[in-house]
Parts: structure tokens; C-alpha cells; sequence
């Protein structure tokens, strides 16, 4: 189901109301709309499929190039990512590294922003969502090991509460053999290397 946009306009009014503040006023008169607008979007992953992206894989040993079959972990850096803290409806924004270990079967390296887009388009918690980004990409390919590491920045942290505006929070989701931390250590190596 679509993000109900007249719902929520109505909604938005309401809550400038009950904020002391008159819906009506020239800067506010569109104000609704806007969120409305702007929430269809944020939330767009709501009922969507999160494994849709992985669908179309490529196979190692019968693919284009059965002669180079990958013997390490195929890894995407920095990812940029945004989502909606479901505790206080702020939004969190960071960065994703994903990296699997192939086994019979890799993916387009466009489909791992896109599972991660869908995911991100709900109300969401950092540590539920890594985990949820892991599980698509184990679920849907043959990967011997699977790893996921977020680090955001939310915003109930640096506009609320303690304001601590250079804090980030990084989560780790891993599958497979990338469980045993000696087995993922070089990839956390890698987030980080630079050429």
C-alpha cells in the first residue's frame, strides 16, 4: 500500500495546530503537502520487496567469464544511505559497506544499494536494518558469508537529547563465515584502506 499523501496532509495540519501554530499562515499554507510529499518518499520501502534486486544473478562457473572465478569477498564501499528513526521519526543518514563471498552465484554490484534502498525507505532502527540487509543477501544467493557494516549519524542524537553532533553509530550484521570475527577481520580493514 501506497503511502496515503491526503492522510497525512490532513495529519501534518493537525499537528501544526496542536503546536500553536496557525496551518494557514503563507509559509505553512503548503507545509502539509510538502510532508506528505516528502514521507511518500521517505517511506516508499514499506510492502516492497527487498530481495526483487537480487533476483537476476550471474553464475560464476557458466557466466561470461567461467575462467576468473572469484576467490575472495566481492565488497561495496560507501554506500550512502538514508532512513527514518522509527522512535522519534528523525532521520538517520550514513554510510553502508556491504561484502558477500560468492559461491556459485554473484549479483549485479547496482543490486546492493538498491536492497539497501528499500529497506532504509521504512521506519527503521540501524541495528534491525544491517541485520535486514544481510539477510536479503544471504537469502537470495548462495554466499558463503555475508557482512554488513553501517556507520550514521541520527538525528534524535545530534538535534535532541545530548546534541552530540559528531557522534556516528556503526553496526555489524554478518552471515556465513564472516560470524567469526578473525574471518571478517580483514574485510573491517578494507572499509577503511584507501588507495
Amino acid at each position: 500500500m501506497a503511502v496515503d499523501r491526503e492522510r497525512v496532509a490532513a495529519l501534518v495540519r493537525e499537528l501544526l495546530e496542536a503546536i500553536g501554530e496557525d496551518p494557514d499562515r503563507p509559509g505553512l499554507r503548503q507545509t502539509p503537502t510538502r510532508v506528505a510529499d516528502s514521507w511518500a518518499e521517505f517511506f516508499s520501502g514499506v510492502n516492497q520487496d527487498a530481495g526483487e534486486p537480487l533476483q537476476h544473478t550471474i553464475s560464476v562457473s557458466r557466466g561470461p567469464a567461467p575462467d576468473t572465478l572469484p576467490s575472495g569477498a566481492v565488497m561495496l564501499r560507501d554506500i550512502a544511505f538514508r532512513s527514518m528513526c522509527e522512535h522519534h521519526l528523525l532521520p538517520f543518514r550514513g554510510r553502508a559497506h556491504v561484502a558477500y563471498l560468492p559461491g556459485e552465484e554473484v549479483v549485479g554490484l547496482g543490486a546492493l544499494p538498491r536492497v539497501i534502498d528499500i529497506l532504509a525507505a521504512r521506519p527503521q532502527v540501524q541495528e534491525r536494518l544491517g541485520e535486514q540487509v544481510a539477510d536479503a543477501i544471504d537469502s537470495a544467493l548462495d554466499a558463503r558469508g555475508v557482512l554488513v557494516v553501517l556507520d550514521a549519524t541520527h538525528e534524535c542524537v545530534t538535534m535532541r537529547g545530548g546534541r552530540q553532533l559528531d557522534a556516528s553509530t556503526v553496526t555489524i550484521a554478518a552471515r556465513g563465515v564472516y560470524t567469526d570475527p578473525a574471518a571478517r577481520s580483514e574485510l573491517v580493514a578494507l572499509i577503511g584502506a584507501r588507495a
